[in-house]
């Protein structure tokens, strides 16, 4: 009993410590946001004077919203277009058997480990060269190959999980195999499929590599490699406070998704790992 006491003490100050040390660095940029002038050279934790010029600087610059509304929209529609994809694909290795099945699943996982910054400059001279360069479907592309790898793994292990009999009885009843996938399958699968969508999104949220290296205006830049480009009224203004105000209003909608489909994307993490 003392024992299994001295366990649930020991678990509950490790998960303390690893919430303080996740929340620090969020508390911290907030709290740089929110300095306004020379305050940012204090060498206090909270700001002396709290304000959000910061976020009125941020929002009347043409360089972050613009990047704001390229990353959304970019982003979305490569999400959009992996899941799909990437449903199709794992629905058909995870119940249909052909050669090479496995392979396609090994050679997903070896495209995933690969260092994206490896492909950035070949990927540049292509693009400038067929006229993708500066263009959202420039970006769109390298972000599916980015996630498609992950998106096909996590989804082939929740088909995979279930169960075969359901399948059977659709295709009983006379459905199809595009209707069994669509209006059985994929239901069925909803955790995992809402999970995909959002690691999805957020791999390609926070890419960085390919937007620094596929654009070189406004027309294409999403906000990470927008950050890049943050300057202050002079040359001797430090941005930095604009900087993290700018990094707090990407965050937030990240953060809000998180916390309100943390049950779901557990059980999508979970839900395929499991056999039986």
């Amino acid at each position: 009993m003392k024992q299994s006491r001295r366990s649930r003490i020991g678990l509950g100050v490790g998960a303390l410590a690893i919430v303080i040390w996740s929340l620090v660095p969020i508390v911290w940029i907030t709290s740089l946001s929110l300095k306004e002038g020379d305050d940012i050279n204090n060498q206090q934790f909270w700001p002396t004077h709290a304000g959000f010029d910061n976020y009125d600087t941020v929002f009347g610059t043409n360089l972050f919203t613009s990047a704001l509304r390229n990353s959304l929209g970019i982003v979305s529609i490569a999400t959009a277009l992996s899941l799909l994809i990437a449903t199709c694909a794992a629905y058909a290795i995870s119940r249909l058997d052909f050669p090479g099945r496995q392979g396609v699943l090994n050679l997903a996982l070896a495209v995933s480990v690969f260092p994206a910054v490896s492909i950035a400059t070949p990927l540049f001279n292509v693009w400038r060269d067929i006229g993708l360069y500066d263009t959202w479907l420039g970006l769109i592309i390298p972000y599916m190959a980015l996630t498609l790898p992950i998106s096909l793994w996590m989804l082939s292990s929740h088909f995979r999980e279930i169960p075969r009999s359901l399948e059977q009885a659709a295709q009983v009843d006379g459905a199809s195999t595009w209707q069994t996938m669509w209006k059985v399958m994929v239901p069925l699968a909803a955790p995992g499929v809402f999970t995909t969508a959002i690691i999805t999104f957020l791999t390609a949220w926070n890419d960085f590599i390919f937007g620094i290296t596929l654009t070189s205006t406004e027309a294409a830049r999403p906000v990470p490699a927008a950050l890049a480009f943050f300057s202050g009224e002079s040359q001797f203004d430090q941005p930095t406070a604009a900087i993290a105000a700018a990094s707090v209003v990407v965050t937030i909608p990240v953060i809000i998704v998180v916390l309100l489909f943390q049950r779901r994307i557990v059980s999508g993490l979970t839900g395929g790992a499991v056999k039986g």
